[in-house]
């Protein structure tokens, strides 16, 4: 049997801390004091930086657990605070339960990518702690963003920049509220978020050829199923995927979209259904959908769609079959330009675009569509928008600018 690993007792101000290593990393451990000081890594391997560390984390937690005042922290200078502790300490923050303001899970998840992304980058350039953190890093990382070499379009790259820093920014603001950094870390750095969008908007005639196209074969009706409900109803797949029958009143036509991220749960193993917005809305059930809806039989799980094998959604792969088994065969009939994005650019969430951008061209005022989509901000109805050549020469005809001498001007002399 192994010997025990030996730990080191120190006692600090408020706590007394067994500090051992992993993989030559300090952690201090307070969990045997009265009040849990919890484990933490000091993030180095250095003992000189360890011993500042702790002196700090000593008070943070202190201040943590009420045992002593916040102002004390502006009292003392911190330590450097590694890229690797400031990055458990903000996704704690963020993972605490939704009703005392803590972000959704798929929100958390998202930031894994984005932080592993800059640690490395940070590495590159020998930055090893949150301190060192400043406007000209994030500068010189969006420049870094800049030369990756995306495959896609500028508009996408520009988004994923405008998220990344924004992300960074809040990592540090957070640090510095919480007394890990001193106010002096407080970036300044204005960000312009991108107003276009890269996501191509199916036209009318391209969501018809979609849908004939799955009728003709039979291995991909469900396909035809979920494009009907998609371009119907403007919803994320993620939130297709999630809906019940028991969300869907034929006899009221009433879809209403439940989001349970603050609700009781009466059974914790049952997965908790979440919108985007955190809002639950409704609307109405539109003719075609309600042709499938009412083709469709109930299964046992409770979903209304299902995927190709009858199983749980997956958006990966109703995506590489849209793409392989429709996109690809269909894109010979409508090509686009060279370099330029068209129907085979298209994906799920280009759905969405259609459905707001017929309902705007409709005349479904805007109000209505937020409510839809579940939008409180009429920015993100009008970044969905498409206005498409042929929509466009509509809407330019109908206009009558001249009235009764349109259309009979003379052509002569202009003195």
């Amino acid at each position: 049997m192994p010997a025990k690993r030996k730990r080191e007792r120190v006692v600090g101000t408020h706590f007394v801390w067994l500090l051992g290593q992993r993989d030559g990393v300090w952690h201090a451990d307070g969990r045997s004091n009265r009040s849990d000081a919890r484990r933490h890594s000091l993030g180095t391997k250095d003992r000189g930086e360890t011993l500042v560390a702790l002196q700090r984390l000593d008070l943070v937690q202190a201040v943590n657990l009420g045992l002593a005042a916040r102002s004390a922290l502006a009292e003392t200078s911190p330590g450097l605070l590694s890229l690797s502790e400031g990055r458990r300490l903000y996704v704690e923050h963020v993972s605490r339960p939704r009703v005392v303001g803590g972000a959704k899970p798929v929100s958390v998840k998202r930031y894994r990518p984005v932080l592993d992304k800059f640690e490395a980058f940070a590495q590159s350039e020998t930055i090893t702690a949150w301190n060192q953190v400043n406007r000209r890093t994030l500068e010189a990382y969006a420049a870094h963003l800049d030369g990756e070499g995306y495959a896609y379009a500028t508009e996408y790259l520009e988004l994923t920049t405008y998220l990344e820093l924004t992300t960074l920014k809040q990592v540090v603001k957070y640090l510095i509220e919480d007394g890990h950094l001193p106010a002096s870390s407080l970036i300044r750095l204005p960000l312009v978020k991108p107003q276009g969008t890269s996501t191509y908007c199916w036209r009318a005639e391209e969501v018809q050829a979609l849908i004939r196209h799955c009728r003709q074969h039979p291995d991909l009706v469900f396909l035809e199923n979920l494009m009907v409900a998609l371009a119907c109803t403007g919803l994320r797949i993620s939130e297709l995927a999630s809906l019940r029958w028991s969300d869907i009143d034929l006899n009221s036509n009433i879809i209403k979209l439940i989001d349970e991220s603050t609700h009781f749960r009466r059974w914790p193993s049952k997965p908790t259904r979440q919108t985007k917005s955190g809002r639950s809305r409704s609307f109405p059930i539109h003719a075609d959908l309600r042709q499938v809806l009412e083709n469709l039989s109930q299964a046992r799980d409770g979903l209304v769609f299902h995927g190709p094998k009858g199983d749980r959604i997956k958006a990966d792969t109703v995506r590489n079959v849209l793409v392989r088994e429709v996109l690809t065969p269909l894109k010979v009939h409508f090509n686009s330009a060279e370099g330029e994005i068209g129907f085979a650019h298209g994906r799920l969430h280009s759905f969405r675009h259609f459905f707001c951008s017929s309902c705007a061209n409709s005349g479904v005022p805007e109000r209505v569509v937020m409510e839809w989509l579940g939008h409180s901000d009429s920015k993100m109805v009008r970044r969905y928008y498409h206005l498409h050549d042929d929509e466009a020469q509509q809407h330019m005809q109908r206009l009558d600018f001249l009235g009764d001498v349109g259309g009979n001007v003379a052509v002569g002399d202009d003195r």
